[in-house]
């Protein structure tokens, strides 16, 4: 019987390990710490019944994604769930950028002539979205299943995000935009860096910006039981440093980055790969802050109690500013803060009045300061009283969030820079992304395409690809 070991139990390794078992294929994922999950791990952080979120939180390309849709993961334990609001962005003074899943209803908030641009720029992208999925979640190049739809989502998604925030006049629309663009951690004045922005607003408008109900673990732990029930099997605590520990399996897929990938495959990578993968470069660094608070966080303005998500960053020029420094290696005064309110979609994660609140800045890579009170400050600025509400604190520094997760190198959560070059050409320049050149071994982490988010469609494609080789011999 073909055998294959997957490296990592992160979303993407999951989903290779699925797929592969799927195709008749003994698979066993090995995982490094004692729990599954990578970025999708959750825990109390901070008080006893409190659940935070590790890294990943909200999961809009996971409710849309071809492959986590298949699988039918809801026979297993997922429940996805919803906040009356999917994002908040609140301006001074009092005013906000709010997106609702109803796109009328987004636009309604704004002036007439930008209410006009948001329904063009948005409308057909978020009704064409599932159409459009299969072909922006996988390798740039590609045979497009929706050619029309690719190139008019291709089209926009190559511009700047300040060209494209340049269509709106009023601050709620651009501002809603750079902060979508924001979760990019790149500078949003270079050509793709309309790309993340376009698609989170538009499968916002799709399918929303759901929570996982229990919080961010129940993807994976639901991912771990349909394995098992496939015959797949997970070892934790099983760290994998060279290739030579893996009893010679058919296939190994390695849910790790280039940088580890390099490290385990050493000499037996082709040169040119091996020069890549070392060559790869990672981006600006989160820091984490979770907090116990009683009775919720008192925004100023009222749709920010009812968003799941809010991006604390000003004016589309302010979160611009604060970007391009991150991605400068250059620790801004007043850095972009996105704040998590699961709680409001998923009430089974607080106890009684105390809520988990889920917050982290962008910082440059490999920060090493504390930006604890940049984050509270951030928070307080659009929340006054707000700090008088904090019952316990739990930090985690970018260095802290590497040494728990391997793959955040530099405290990267995202995987990989998102420059132009690596947004399109990520981890190397080649037509097969995930193949390693070692034979059998293939990537399939968030480094490989289509990138970061909990969607398991790099592990998808990388499975593809490794079964394809497969049938080669």
């Amino acid at each position: 019987m073909t055998t294959a070991v997957v490296v990592g139990s992160g979303p993407n390794g999951l989903a290779a390990a699925i797929r592969l078992a799927q195709a008749g294929v003994r698979v066993r994922v090995l995982e490094a710490r004692e729990t599954i999950g990578g970025g999708t791990r959750s825990g109390e952080r901070t008080l006893p019944g409190l659940i935070h979120d590790d890294c990943s939180a909200f999961h809009p390309t996971g409710v849309a994604s071809p492959f986590l849709r298949s699988l039918g993961l809801a026979e297993y334990g997922l429940r996805w769930r919803w906040a009356p609001v999917e994002l908040a962005h609140p301006l001074d003074p009092g005013a906000a950028g709010v997106l609702w899943r109803d796109l009328d209803r987004t636009a309604g908030q704004m002036p007439p002539a930008d209410a006009r641009t948001w329904r063009r720029v948005f409308g057909r992208l978020s009704r064409r979205f599932d159409r459009l999925a299969d072909d922006v979640l996988r390798p740039v190049l590609h045979l497009p299943a929706s050619p029309l739809a690719l190139a008019e989502f291709g089209a926009q998604a190559l511009l700047p995000a300040s060209w494209t925030a340049g269509r709106w006049s009023g601050d709620q629309a651009r501002a809603l935009f750079g902060g979508a663009a924001a979760h990019a951690f790149s500078s949003l004045r270079t050509p793709f860096s309309s790309a993340i922005g376009l698609m989170l607003i538009a499968v916002g408008h799709a399918h929303g910006w759901p929570v996982a109900e229990g919080g961010s673990q129940a993807i994976t732990t639901a991912m771990a039981r349909l394995l098992a029930r496939l015959g797949g099997t997970v070892e934790t605590g099983a760290e994998v440093l060279d290739l030579e520990q893996l009893d010679r399996p058919d296939l190994v897929l390695l849910d790790t980055g280039p940088h580890a990938a390099a490290r385990i495959l050493g000499d037996r990578l082709p040169p040119r790969t091996a020069r890549a993968y070392r060559r790869y470069r990672y981006g600006p660094a989160a820091f984490k802050v979770d907090l116990a608070v009683e009775g919720g966080i008192p925004w100023t303005d009222e749709h920010c109690r009812s968003a799941g998500a809010v991006h604390l960053g000003g004016t589309f020029e302010e979160v611009a500013a604060a970007e391009e420094a991150t991605f400068r290696g250059r620790m801004p005064r007043r850095p972009f803060v996105l704040v998590g309110q699961q709680y409001l979609a998923d009430p089974s994660r607080s106890a009684g009045d105390l809520h988990p609140v889920y917050a982290y800045a962008h910082v440059p890579h490999g920060y090493r300061g504390d930006a604890t009170e940049a984050v509270l400050d951030r928070i307080e600025r659009f929340a006054p009283g707000f700090r008088t509400r904090i019952r316990a604190r739990a930090v985690r520094t970018v260095a802290r969030l590497q040494s728990e997760n391997a793959n955040q190198v530099g405290g990267d959560i995202t995987g990989g820079a998102n420059t132009a070059r690596q947004l399109a050409l990520r981890p190397r320049l080649s037509a097969d992304p995930y193949a390693t050149g070692v034979p059998g071994v293939h990537l399939c982490s968030a480094a490989t395409p289509p990138g970061a988010g909990v969607h398991g469609m790099a592990g998808f494609h990388a499975a593809e690809s490794a079964l394809k080789w497969l049938a080669s011999r």
